[in-house]
């Protein structure tokens, strides 16, 4: 199966890596509010979060968010809204000196996806990551969806961007 959107839509990945495990009093706070936030935002149908997942890295020392969102602007204004609890935590990240004793780290990287530049598979899943989403329709991944370069809008012969041939899944 395939995730087919007509809309854009923005991805979105933030964590945080304890650094200092025993500084409990710096990383505990991040790690409380983060998944309140999630549940903040999957409570308000209006906020533009069309799905959230939890990822866990190696060690228990990274824990972090993907999520899918309607638009960088619903993202960023959730980011901004002194009502809602992602920019008080940031401000007490920084106010508390978190930020500056190195003992947790953080960040996040977000992606702008254009509709159809983007391209999915998934085998034997239930809805995962964008298929779970809002606004999403899961369809065969057969004939022209059947490889990774087919689902981009490429034939396996065609060149891509950048010049290299695309290949098969």
């Amino acid at each position: 199966m395939t995730a087919d959107r007509d809309e854009a839509f923005v991805v979105f990945q933030i964590g945080l890596r304890i650094n200092a495990f025993w500084k409990v009093h710096r990383w505990l706070p991040l790690l409380l509010v983060a998944p309140r936030m999630v549940r903040e935002l999957v409570a308000d149908s209006e906020s533009g979060l069309l799905e959230s997942r939890t990822v866990v890295g190696p060690g228990l020392r990274h824990i972090g968010f993907v999520q899918y969102w309607e638009s960088f602007d619903a993202l960023r204004e959730y980011a901004r809204d002194g009502d809602r609890l992602h920019a008080p935590a940031w401000r007490d990240y920084y106010q508390s000196g978190t930020g500056s004793d190195a003992a947790v780290g953080i960040w996040h990287e977000t992606y702008l996806v254009r509709a159809g530049e983007y391209e999915t598979v998934y085998n034997n899943m239930p809805p995962h990551g964008l298929a779970a989403c809002d606004g999403t329709e899961i369809v065969p991944a057969a004939d022209q969806r059947e490889t990774a370069a087919g689902r981009l809008g490429h034939t396996d012969e065609e060149p891509d961007s950048t010049g290299d041939v695309s290949e098969a899944n």
